[in-house]
């Protein structure tokens, strides 16, 4: 009986740690060439941080897109790095977010930001949604309908 059970709670041991996305920590330099993926995919970037009221508020939407073929989402963190351990990560748990979460560890914002989009004035939430064809950097918050439809428009 003791094999049988410690087989159950191995089990469910990885069931649970295979539901969890892990945070990945990168530098602008390291994140650069995820911005600019080459893929028959439509890629979503999305910029938020946990204390970020209406970037809490459109993640579902993000988790729901990223569920879609042919969409790859990547979250990425804006969290201070200091809150990383006590707010991020317990938050990708809680809510189990599925998509790729980076969180960017960078301090050198002045650089980066214009690097991602001249028109960005560091404000979140931000998205940056592109394809083989087309680019576009948006400095807003989405309601699901207008997440979907700009989606939609890329392919």
């Amino acid at each position: 009986m003791k094999p049988y059970l410690l087989h159950v709670v191995l089990l469910f041991a990885s069931y649970l740690f295979s539901q969890t996305t892990e945070v990945i920590y990168l530098d602008y330099p390291q994140l650069q060439p995820l911005l600019h993926q080459n893929s028959e995919s439509v890629q979503v970037v999305n910029f938020w941080a946990t204390w970020c009221a209406p970037c809490i508020k459109e993640l579902p939407y993000f988790e729901e897109l990223n569920k879609l073929g042919n969409v790859d989402v990547l979250l990425v963190s804006l969290d201070f790095p200091k809150h990383k351990e006590k707010r991020l990560i317990p938050f990708v748990e809680k809510h189990k977010l599925q998509s790729k979460v980076v969180h960017l560890d960078d301090e050198d914002e002045n650089y980066w930001i214009n690097e991602i989009s001249a028109t960005w004035s560091g404000a979140l939430p931000a998205s940056l949604i592109y394809s083989q064809n087309r680019r576009r950097f948006y400095e807003q918050s989405f309601t699901k309908d207008e997440l979907f439809n700009e989606v939609k428009s890329y392919f």
